[in-house]
């Protein structure tokens, strides 16, 4: 797979922009073959008139909705993050709030569908936030003091049943299995 097809995967499924520092290191190829591959596909994508736009901020790529669709997506994100919570968003609020903090691939296994677009929704509502840790290179999402002031409580432990099934490991359990397999097809 060429590195432009990895970098695109990359910025599809990522949340918010990525360094090139962050590419090269999961794509682990060299920098300058990183920084090139990025603006080919800045300005393919510009030139290609459609809905999807790759965008370079200093030294972060991003992929965005298209900059003439931005009325329909104003609107669209609107009635998302005014109308109700839907049944997706409130599961992975649940587990965010009874887990967290918890990865987006914890939470794409758990789940098991991509959480890219629910986890924006939460976090422009103001109910999760997102901390990058460095170390794994990963992102761990946990509720907002917001969330905790909109479900009129003080403090997280006040969930219904949160010790129980803050410690419950049935997600700890199927997780491993699921690395278990993940690595076995690796192999």
């Amino acid at each position: 797979m060429d590195i432009k097809s990895k970098i695109e995967s990359l910025l599809f499924i990522s949340a918010k922009p990525m360094s090139i520092k962050q590419l090269t290191e999961l794509i682990k190829k060299d920098k300058k073959e990183i920084e090139k591959a990025g603006l080919e596909l800045v300005e393919e994508y510009k030139n290609n008139k459609k809905g999807i736009q790759i965008i370079k901020n200093s030294a972060k790529l991003q992929m965005v909705s298209s900059p003439e669709n931005a009325k329909l997506i104003r609107e669209f994100i609107k009635d998302e993050t005014t109308g109700e919570l839907s049944r997706p968003s409130l599961e992975t609020l649940t587990i965010i709030a009874y887990r967290g903090p918890v990865s987006k691939i914890d939470l794409d296994r758990i789940r098991g569908v991509n959480c890219s677009l629910i986890l924006r929704n939460l976090m422009i509502r103001g109910l999760i936030k997102a901390k990058n840790d460095s170390k794994k290179q990963e992102t761990y999402y946990t509720i907002t003091f917001d969330f905790i002031r909109f479900l009129g409580i003080n403090d997280v432990r006040e969930l219904p049943d949160y010790e129980k099934l803050s410690k419950d490991d049935t997600f700890d359990r199927m997780l491993n299995n699921e690395q278990s397999k993940d690595e076995q097809a690796d192999k």
